[in-house]
């Protein structure tokens, strides 16, 4: 007769939740540095102003320095993208690069208007990143890690 340990057979809830939210950690984390890697090398450092629809030049460094990527617990996600810089504005120069749009200038004690044409470097980043996602989620879940 076959002894069978019926309970050896079937995943514990507890391990099983453990070895995915690893794989889950890990995956998207691999994920968010290669994305993060990708845009980086898309900014050129140079003095000219790039061409709309173009990854934005890197003038000071600045924004090539700040982008971050960070995994969060609470929501099993990844966020990338570049840091809210202040340093002489408000802020929103990684948006307006990104998608474009308009924003209040001062120079010289005088406010205008400004339009800016998108220059998307993170966008193009995570489409180009975006086909290695299967490949990373293969076999990345196991109880015996």
């Amino acid at each position: 007769m076959i002894d069978i340990n019926v309970k050896k057979m079937f995943f514990t809830s507890r391990a099983v939740l453990s070895a995915t939210d690893r794989a889950t950690r890990r995956v998207l984390s691999r994920f968010g540095a290669y994305v993060r890697r990708t845009a980086k090398s898309s900014i050129r450092k140079r003095k000219r102003i790039s061409s709309p629809g173009k990854p934005p030049s890197s003038h000071t460094g600045l924004l090539k320095r700040f982008i971050f990527f960070g995994y969060d617990r609470a929501r099993r996600s990844v966020v990338i993208g570049p840091a809210r810089l202040t340093q002489g504005g408000r802020g929103d120069a990684p948006s307006l690069l990104e998608y474009g749009g308009t924003t209040a200038l001062k120079t010289r004690g005088k406010r205008k208007r400004a339009r800016f044409r998108a220059r998307p470097y993170m966008g193009p980043a995570m489409e180009k990143e975006r086909p290695k996602l299967p490949q990373m989620w293969r076999d990345s879940v196991s109880a015996t890690r």
